[in-house]
């Protein structure tokens, strides 16, 4: 029996960019690679903006939501509005061409996953608005290290059955390599999912899927005031 191909599913996050994630879609195009954008609010206020989700969207890529400002991850931040600040209103620029599902994403702050992810406000707000929350499993740092991530990530892929990749479609260069990364991952015999591995999907419309503690700050945990 032939074993089953290891699986890569590929996210961008913090666009999306006018001088970048067109040239991101174009590569994906060329390559049938379908992924998840996982934009900021902030991003997507300009009609330009709209016009390259819409894109992406039309094109088959999932639009999810990645916070409004990107600003500080939301398990340290207190306040009963941060959570609509944050989320919902990102998730009413997104509109109509969301995913059903409501795809979240936290602010890891440096790609680590633990409690600062989010508040007990946010989650109660993810829950009971029903949302999706996808996290990761694969962060080659792409924007730290813009010519070098593409042999991170493919050694990460390589350790994993079913890599959740964390790209960036901004102005680092790191994109100028995705090409690179599609065509040495193919050869290599990897399989790309548009879905998402289940254990990086701890919370699936609003429904608890996986234990999310390690995700929520505890009330002793260092919060501070967001900015006005």
């Amino acid at each position: 029996m032939t074993a089953p191909r290891k699986r890569i599913t590929l996210t961008f996050d913090n666009g999306p960019t006018e001088d970048i994630t067109p040239a991101v879609l174009a590569t994906l195009r060329r390559f049938g690679v379908r992924s998840t954008f996982f934009v900021l609010g902030q991003n997507i206020t300009s009609e330009a903006a709209r016009k390259l989700i819409e894109q992406a969207a039309d094109e088959g890529h999932w639009v999810g939501n990645h916070t409004y400002t990107h600003s500080v991850p939301l398990g340290q931040l207190e306040g009963d509005d941060v959570p609509y600040l944050e989320i919902g209103r990102t998730q009413e620029l997104i509109g109509a061409i969301s995913h059903p599902s409501k795809f979240f994403r936290p602010f890891g702050g440096d790609g680590s996953l633990g409690r600062h992810l989010l508040s007990p406000q946010a989650f109660e707000f993810l829950r009971q608005a029903r949302y999706t929350c996808v996290l990761w499993n694969s962060v080659p740092r792409d924007w730290e290290n813009p010519d070098g991530w593409v042999e991170i990530a493919l050694a990460q892929a390589r350790a994993l059955e079913w890599a959740l990749i964390v790209l960036h479609d901004y102005d680092t260069g790191a994109m100028c390599h995705l090409e690179s990364f599609l065509s040495t991952a193919l050869e290599e015999g990897f399989e790309f999912a548009q879905e998402f591995p289940p254990d990086c999907v701890p919370m699936e419309r609003g429904i608890v899927k996986h234990p999310m503690n390690a995700f929520i700050a505890l009330p002793t945990d260092g919060l501070q005031e967001k900015a006005p």
